[in-house]
């Protein structure tokens, strides 16, 4: 059995981007969607829904390692939790810690000589390999941690700066956004929300972009629609 796993952080948030690429490469996926907004394992139910439904020798296919999980440990603990069990694992966006390529690298190992001496230096050997294996896939999900962290820090740190210097930190009330700043501002809106490609969330983005509250909401409904059509 193959299951797609799809995640967005919010219901309305368009998911087919995703599950585009996973029936891409895997047709016959048998795909869950979710809608979430935080970075934890739990309280994903269709995830947990396959979880428990999986058996050895069956496949979750994931469009991103992010998909699976943002959260490095609670991601590297399910990774070798699956992988234990028999299940395999594939990231379309980062094959290169795919269970498969895990479990080869494995199967790769020196094999032992008879020889006492020789065989305790191929034995550290493998162990080694076995580390090295595991410290790639724990890369990836810390980099996909180390991404949304930055980018939270980053969007503090601007608004921070901005109100230190003076600037007006959102559009003043009753002031009129120009026509010609829409597409911009929709393009950055779509760009840095958490309910379309990015990660934050719309108190930040209005910041960001500087939209009052009623353009930003009537911008976002606009690329909602878009989206939906």
């Amino acid at each position: 059995m193959i299951y797609g796993y799809a995640r967005i952080s919010r219901p309305q948030q368009n998911i087919e981007r995703q599950v585009r690429n996973i029936q891409a490469q895997y047709p016959d996926a048998h795909i869950s969607k979710e809608a979430y907004t935080g970075t934890k394992l739990d309280g994903r139910k269709e995830l947990d829904k396959i979880l428990k439904a999986v058996k050895p020798g069956d496949t979750i296919v994931f469009d991103s390692v992010s998909r699976m999980s943002r959260n490095a440990q609670d991601g590297i603990e399910l990774y070798m939790k699956l992988y234990e069990q028999g299940i395999r694992l594939v990231f379309l966006k980062e094959s290169h810690i795919n269970t498969d390529t895990y479990r080869q690298a494995l199967k790769n190992g020196i094999e032992m000589t008879g020889n006492e001496i020789a065989d305790c230096y191929i034995q550290a050997t493998n162990k080694v390999l076995m580390i090295l294996a595991r410290e790639q896939i724990k890369q990836a999900f810390d980099q996909a941690q180390k991404e949304v962290d930055d980018l939270h820090d980053r969007t503090r740190e601007g608004i921070q700066t901005a109100r230190l210097n003076g600037k007006q930190i959102g559009q003043k009330q009753g002031a009129k956004l120009h026509i010609k700043k829409q597409a911009p501002a929709m393009e950055q809106i779509r760009k840095l929300s958490k309910d379309f490609d990015g990660s934050n969330t719309d108190k930040e983005v209005m910041a960001i972009v500087g939209l009052a509250r009623n353009t930003y909401y009537k911008y976002k409904k606009m690329l909602k629609e878009s989206a939906e059509g």
